[in-house]
């Protein structure tokens, strides 16, 4: 274990101090959280002004201790990170109701983002806090429990994703989703603990195929299971009418090389192995996702039929993959600290330049000068809402979506036979766009078929693909009723 710097130990001491008497909901002395965050923080590399900032997070809110000691100890850029997260910390609290600030159309959510824009690192700091927040959510109301882990699907895991950190996504969606919909939760989870057991033998054997024909090729590798997380498979599930016989990637295997070329080589060799799927192919190494992520991604039919999904890319790849951001910082901590402290951030990866646009927009706030932030376009959210069902399922969704479009989504049977819809209780019509956090209650009749008007009632590609296939078995169907009966000879 690293033996603490001076500095972070007396940060520790401090913190210990200023807490003394303060107990956390699980009934811990207070001090536990703040040591938590430390160690969070110090697992993603971050540097030593962020752990220490980590450490003092609350203090300034919670006990006597001042912005002014914190800087008078540690620093300007200690004090300046801790009055960041305390100032998010005390606009949140404002805030009763979460879909006030949800997603980016809101000027609140957006005045939070550009207070994080002058040092991301606040986001960092708030994004450990929350992590730990979640990993002891059992001891708060279930009220509160829910709204937490509502907030932080809609808010958090989207901005961990931005920063392309992976583990941390997946980590803060599982957890939010199991207080969310806690029954669906276990569901699921049971679902992929069985299939993957079942696939078990399978996968040792593809394993002990690729790494011979690897080690024949001189192809030096590191080779692992990727286990699909609960939250990723209700999105996929949502996204596919519920149908398991659409996805594809709940047995996964990653394969780490030193370069690209062995990336490209080692694709060639597992499909000599095993038959590709057609239109399965992504090629994220030549055109990276919006968020950096770089990775080759095949699905295979293996020869006993199984479908595997293989994860194919170098270690500096993986690694940007599993923590993003925080990998920046760790690769180039020297470099991006100097930059912070100078008030320039322009040597932050390609993917989060848009950091920049924060940065430049918080200067202008600070001088006082006018800014539309209409025209701020962050684009955390991929242009998507999230909407619920009656029952509280997550149901996400283009921007711009009518309910046709949800019910198309939630099943094809269902959007063929739709006569009305409840928004948030109240009966509305089917051109009214959804907005963000609407419950949506489809109303159906077994008498009710597909209309060619609906057509101009929904955007998406999914729905439409749905309903023309309604209305052209309709059609037939009409069309053979209108056909008279043969008459007997």
């Amino acid at each position: 274990m690293k033996k603490d710097s001076e500095r972070v130990a007396k940060a520790v001491t401090i913190a210990r101090k200023a807490h003394e008497g303060q107990f956390r909901k699980t009934g811990e002395p207070y001090i536990t959280h703040p040591l938590a965050v430390k160690k969070i923080l110090e697992e993603w590399g971050m540097d030593e002004d962020t752990i220490i900032a980590g450490i003092l997070h609350d203090t300034v809110e919670d006990t006597r201790l001042t912005l002014g000691d914190i800087k008078k100890e540690f620093g300007e850029s200690v004090a300046f990170l801790v009055d960041g997260v305390t100032k998010l910390s005390t606009a949140r609290n404002g805030m009763r109701d979460i879909d006030s600030y949800l997603p980016e159309t809101k000027d609140n959510f957006l005045r939070l983002m550009i207070a994080l824009g002058d040092d991301i690192r606040v986001l960092i700091i708030k994004l450990a806090d929350r992590l730990h927040n979640l990993r002891t959510l059992s001891a708060l109301p279930p009220d509160k429990q829910k709204k937490i882990a509502k907030e932080t699907l809609e808010v958090f895991a989207p901005l961990a994703d931005r920063l392309n950190m992976g583990l941390l996504r997946v980590e803060l969606a599982d957890l939010a989703f199991k207080y969310v919909d806690p029954r669906r939760y276990e569901e699921l989870k049971t679902l992929i603990e069985k299939h993957n057991k079942s696939a078990a033998k399978s996968l040792k054997r593809i394993e002990e195929e690729i790494s011979e024909a690897l080690k024949k090729e001189k192809i030096h590798f590191e080779l692992s299971g990727r286990v699909k997380s609960v939250y990723s498979l209700h999105k996929k599930l949502a996204k596919h009418n519920q149908n398991m016989g659409e996805i594809y990637d709940l047995t996964a295997l990653r394969v780490i090389v030193d370069d690209i070329t062995d990336c490209y080589l080692t694709l060639g060799i597992v499909h000599s192995l095993y038959k590709p799927m057609g239109g399965r192919i992504k090629d994220y190494i030549a055109m990276p996702k919006q968020n950096g992520y770089q990775s080759l991604h095949t699905t295979v039919i293996t020869k006993d039929k199984h479908i595997v999904e293989f994860q194919i890319r170098t270690h500096e790849m993986h690694e940007y993959a599993e923590r993003g951001l925080a990998a920046s910082f760790y690769y180039n901590e020297q470099k991006l600290t100097e930059n912070y402290k100078k008030g320039k951030i322009e040597h932050l990866p390609t993917n989060l330049l848009w950091i920049t646009e924060l940065q430049m927009t918080a200067a202008k706030l600070r001088e006082g000068k006018k800014v539309d932030l209409k025209k701020l376009k962050l684009n955390l959210f991929a242009d998507k809402i999230f909407v619920y069902t009656p029952k509280g399922d997550i149901i996400d969704l283009p921007k711009g979506s009518l309910p046709l479009d949800f019910a198309y989504r939630l099943h094809s049977e269902i959007g063929d036979h739709v006569v009305g819809v409840k928004i948030n209780g109240k009966m509305s019509n089917l051109n009214k766009k959804l907005e963000q956090g609407d419950v949506v209650e489809i109303l159906t009749s077994k008498n009710q078929t597909p209309k060619t008007s609906w057509l101009d009632r929904i955007i998406t590609p999914h729905a439409r693909t749905k309903l023309l296939r309604a209305l052209r078995i309709s059609s037939a169907y009409e069309t053979e009723k209108a056909i008279p009966p043969l008459k007997k000879k």
